[in-house]
């Protein structure tokens, strides 16, 4: 059962912006791009052209992939249909992004910050792993976890989520050139411990909630459960430890791996 709604919020946009010259997309699949259809009247110049041949209005194309962005993992991402006799193949896999149940996606928000996994001398293109432990010293000081709750891992790494070349550091830098230590992420037992709590929805403010080093083994473990995981949410230093409602709502893509999407928090307005 999931708790209620605050009656009188402020609302928190957990959301990356998407474009062009940002690291929205991952490095290994379609880049993102964005253009212009149709505009209010014909525009001729060196640069290209534009024109008006829907009418004097605007519109613009998008090639996308489906985790691009904010967005969510449906258990198809990593899961085969059970019987196509593939590594993993299982019920999860016929559940995809438009068949995702969407209370799945809200509920009460728990902020785990692990921020300080992230030190100098960890080597390039490999993750710091959350461990167990860290988890339940986070339940001694805030409560235990319970079914309905969101886990957001606070990382801080969407702060190098930035534009052009300075924002290689965000995923290039750690998985394709391998320079930079990657985002610390769950290990398995970690994952495993938040689905003995009956957690189903978990969001990480980094591009993946996979190690940049091996990350198939905590997609695959909470995916094939029917977890949902939300991937590159932004601004977690905005909420408590505890106290906020999640809710992320993605586009409904039939048959899809996931989908880029809004996500929200709200926090319970302050008195006066």
């Amino acid at each position: 059962m999931t708790a209620p709604l605050p009656a009188s919020a402020e609302v928190v946009d957990l959301s990356l912006p998407v474009a062009e010259d940002l690291p929205c997309f991952w490095p290994t699949h379609q880049p993102f791009q964005h253009k212009t259809w149709n505009w209010f009247t014909d525009v001729r110049s060196p640069a290209g052209s534009v024109s008006s041949r829907g009418g004097p209005y605007a519109t613009r194309w998008m090639a996308i992939d489906e985790h691009t962005g904010t967005h969510c993992d449906a258990p198809t991402h990593f899961i085969p249909p059970e019987d196509s006799g593939l590594p993993h193949a299982g019920p999860a896999g016929a559940l995809s992004v438009d068949r995702l149940p969407l209370d799945r996606l809200m509920g009460p928000a728990a902020v785990i910050d692990v921020r300080a996994l992230d030190v100098p001398g960890t080597p390039g293109g490999t993750s710091p792993l959350v461990l167990p432990e860290l988890i339940t010293s986070w339940e001694a000081a805030h409560g235990e976890l319970a079914a309905g709750d969101v886990v957001l891992f606070r990382t801080g790494w969407d702060t190098r989520y930035l534009r052009g070349t300075a924002g290689h550091g965000y995923v290039h830098d750690v998985v394709v050139s391998g320079t930079a230590p990657g985002w610390p992420a769950p290990s398995v037992e970690a994952l495993e411990l938040l689905l003995a709590r009956g957690v189903r929805c978990v969001g990480i403010d980094a591009p993946s909630i996979g190690a940049a080093h091996d990350p198939v083994p905590v997609h695959v473990a909470g995916l094939r459960t029917g977890a949902v995981y939300v991937e590159g949410l932004a601004r977690l230093d905005r909420l408590p430890h505890r106290g906020a409602w999640f809710c992320f709502l993605p586009l409904k893509i039939e048959h899809g791996t996931g989908a880029p999407g809004r996500a929200v928090a709200l926090l319970p307005a302050t008195p006066g």
